[in-house]
């Protein structure tokens, strides 16, 4: 099943891009829980988190001012077998206009899916593949959230195993409140790979704040125990 699983995600996440002639420091893959734990305001907080994330004064000059180099992004939502789907494909930020982009589409696209569960495997297969069409860039980092455990098909060490996880670092963002287990399991299972860390976020309520500490933080490549943060997030 799970070869079987790996050819039909290959296939699914798409060809691979052509490499932009441009610098790129950072490719980062967003991954964003849609299972049928997440409810419609739960979802609208995810998803409008992230584009005020993204639209945070301090992530954009993250982005834009900060080490030479490019970001490129790509943001897929996930929930059961087979059920990942590209929001954002790849996408270099070199401008505010190329962000406002990003933040645009995020923001209008529908929500792919709402009555399957959490099948977390097969979510990091999707975006390994995703990740391995990406614009060649120094640092890859795939960055995903959820508010439970798998309990569908293979979980998230299986998925290590199997898919091209070489070079990347896998982050995780824990939204407390569902399941009293997410934090725990996304220190054990989720996070991966050389500087790879968990965030919390109390609630959806707190998930624009989370992810923009998550942001700031994988785009300024900072080591565990920095005291540096966004300024938003100090005002508080």
């Amino acid at each position: 099943m799970l070869r079987a699983a790996c050819i039909a995600i290959t296939f699914w996440a798409g060809p691979v891009l052509g490499q932009s002639g441009d610098a790129c420091r950072l490719a980062l893959v967003l991954a964003l829980d849609v299972s049928s734990s997440v409810d419609a305001t739960e979802h609208l907080l995810q998803r409008d988190g992230l584009a005020a994330a993204l639209d945070d004064p301090d992530i954009r000059g993250a982005i834009l001012q900060g080490a030479p180099g490019g970001v490129a992004l790509s943001v897929y939502e996930w929930s059961g077998r087979q059920r990942s789907v590209t929001i954002l494909d790849w996408t270099l930020l070199r401008s505010d206009v190329d962000i406002d982009t990003a933040v645009a589409t995020l923001r209008r696209t529908p929500r792919s899916e709402t009555r399957y569960p959490t099948a977390m495997g097969f979510a990091l297969g999707y975006g390994a593949t995703l990740m391995a069409r990406s614009p060649d860039c120094s640092r890859r980092v795939i960055d995903l959230s959820g508010d439970g455990i798998s309990n569908d098909g293979f979980g998230p060490e299986l998925a290590y195993k199997h898919f091209p996880f070489d070079g990347v670092t896998v982050n995780g963002l824990a939204v407390l409140g569902a399941d009293p287990q997410v934090q725990d399991y996304f220190e054990d299972f989720v996070r991966h790979g050389p500087g790879a860390f968990v965030e919390i976020s109390q609630g959806y309520e707190g998930y624009r704040r989370a992810m923009t500490r998550k942001l700031f933080r994988e785009i300024n490549d900072m080591v565990i125990g920095s005291r540096a943060r966004p300024h938003s997030e100090a005002r508080g």
